[in-house]
């Protein structure tokens, strides 16, 4: 390649690592980063879009990303949900569902401050039922990788911080 064609090349390479470097660093200085790239994707319609990505004390790591648009979920019946939230609603299945993200999975390892085990599996078959746990053995939890990071959203809009 002669020099010329080269200095070519390195000057737009250049261009490009500053227009990168530019952007990822408007991007940390923005709090509303996401919110401006989900208007610009949506173009005009209304959106909700919820993503994480987390590193659980277990080690575990997730992300997920979904994107609602409003007028459609404005339109289905909000009684779909109240088994979904019901499932959450109650202080053993909260707390249930906190020590399997901090890596307990038996029920063994559950029973512990919750109550007998009879009661702890009322509790259990409610969030399998909903979706909120799994069973990944005889007697093993875990919540799936797809409710991880919509259940710390749940609970971080809910105020736990």
């Amino acid at each position: 390649m002669d020099d010329e064609r080269w200095d070519v090349l390195e000057k737009r390479v250049a261009a490009l690592e500053a227009r990168v470097a530019d952007g990822a660093d408007a991007r940390e200085h923005d709090e509303f980063w996401a919110l401006r790239e989900l208007k610009r994707r949506a173009q005009d319609r209304s959106h909700v879009l919820f993503t994480g990505s987390l590193t659980l004390p277990t080690g575990a790591h997730y992300e997920w990303q979904e994107t609602v648009e409003v007028s459609s979920m404005l339109q289905a019946d909000p009684t779909q949900a109240v088994a979904a939230l019901s499932a959450l609603a109650h202080p053993v299945r909260i707390q249930l569902l906190h020590k399997v993200l901090h890596g307990r999975h038996t029920v063994a390892e559950l029973v512990e401050g919750l109550g007998t085990s009879g009661q702890l599996y009322h509790h259990l078959r409610q969030l399998v039922a909903e979706g909120w746990l799994a069973t990944s053995g005889r007697g093993v939890y875990d919540v799936p990788p797809a409710r991880v990071v919509p259940l710390v959203t749940l609970l971080a809009t809910a105020g736990l911080r």
